[in-house]
């Protein structure tokens, strides 16, 4: 039993997961973060745009992925053991990757950002893998909304000290106070009082993650094809259904991760691999995915790789005719892009370049079969 044991993949998966990275590298990578069309940018604070979707989709789908990939090796008698020696090694890697990814190129370790997103797909990643492991389904269902209950109740009762309890501002929250007393000095960059992927407000997305496992286990049951469909599109809809109607008490909020966004989005998410499911896998419809199972098949090493060429574009620096000197980024966005396209659809131009750049090396590794695993 070698570790190239072939686990059975599920196409349809490959193809959500491929169009969710091609989506996180578009909605990462404008010309110009000063002109950003409005479902290409986070909600300033409450509510949802169709990149508040992205992140929580990936979470759920390294959910599904925990069933296939862990079900078949126990069939085939891998040890608990080993299984844990797996977990934590990849835990560690991913979390090495966001760290690293935080610090490139300039590695400053008094302000590196401790958290991220890699970071929280790791720790999502572990507790998943854990409870998949230890429990049985209805173990995994409850611990779902358990963990959604532990942090509602966290945010809403628990008073911080000068704010009181159940606020839901920026930076004045439960979620914020605790990040502010273990991460000082080391959050994102962009706020420096409170991290959009924090410690608190990891609770919930390792809920998001367990839907996944949950739905993993419905995809890998004996039900007909048909029925599996149907039902992924009647939860969908109850988790849309109830998050939309939980709003109305608890905000839907992407920087929190409340509770109700991990509902809302995970009924999405449902919705959205139900038919992946049923065009891919069901009808056979693969061509017009093509390059999503490109983009799938190496999903952390692009989000990666991207990450890399993002910084060293805005970290080098060219020289302008004036004597004055601008980003390679900035210089390719205003000469390439907004040049002609002008400032809004130039900065999307520039995206959709970076997306296309990225599918060809992914392409070039696909082509030659290279699909890097940690």
């Amino acid at each position: 039993m070698g570790e190239e044991l072939k686990v059975a993949r599920l196409t349809s998966l490959d193809v959500f997961r491929g169009a969710t990275i091609a989506g996180m590298i578009l909605v990462n990578n404008p010309g110009s973060w000063a002109y950003v069309y409005p479902q290409l940018r986070h909600a300033d604070w409450h509510g949802w745009t169709f990149t508040d979707l992205i992140f929580p989709f990936f979470l759920f789908i390294v959910g599904v992925a925990i069933v296939f990939s862990f079900s078949r090796r126990i069939e085939l008698g891998y040890s608990k053991v080993k299984l844990f020696g797996k977990v934590v090694r990849r835990t560690i890697i991913l979390f090495a990757l966001g760290l690293f990814l935080n610090g490139f190129p300039e590695f400053n370790l008094s302000t590196i950002r401790i958290m991220g997103v890699l970071q929280r797909i790791a720790i999502c990643y572990f507790f998943a893998s854990i409870i998949y492991l230890t429990s049985n389904v209805r173990g995994q269902a409850i611990w779902s909304f358990a963990l959604l209950f532990i942090y509602w109740g966290l945010m809403e009762f628990v008073p911080v000290p000068g704010i009181g309890a159940g606020l839901y501002e920026k930076g004045r929250n439960f979620a914020a106070y605790v990040d502010s007393l273990i991460l000082k000095g080391h959050m994102w960059s962009v706020t420096k009082t409170w991290d959009p992927e924090g410690i608190i407000s990891t609770i919930p997305a390792i809920s998001t993650t367990l839907f996944g496992v949950l739905t993993g286990h419905w995809l890998r049951s004996k039900k007909s094809d048909v029925e599996k469909t149907l039902w992924l599109f009647i939860m969908g809809n109850l988790g849309l259904f109830i998050g939309a109607v939980w709003n109305a008490w608890l905000p839907i909020n992407k920087n929190l991760w409340t509770s109700s966004y991990s509902v809302f989005t995970a009924g999405f998410a449902l919705v959205v691999l139900g038919f992946c499911y049923y065009f891919v896998d069901v009808k056979g419809y693969k061509k017009w995915a093509y390059p999503f199972i490109v983009y799938g098949m190496n999903a952390i090493t692009v989000f990666v790789l991207s990450g890399i060429i993002g910084r060293l574009s805005i970290y080098f620096k060219v020289s302008l005719p004036d004597g004055s000197k601008t980003t390679v980024k900035n210089y390719i966005y205003e000469n390439l892009f907004a040049s002609w396209l002008g400032q809004m659809n130039g900065s999307l131009g520039y995206a959709i370049a970076h997306v296309l750049l990225m599918y060809f090396l992914m392409w070039i590794l696909y082509k030659k079969k290279i699909f890097i695993k940690i």
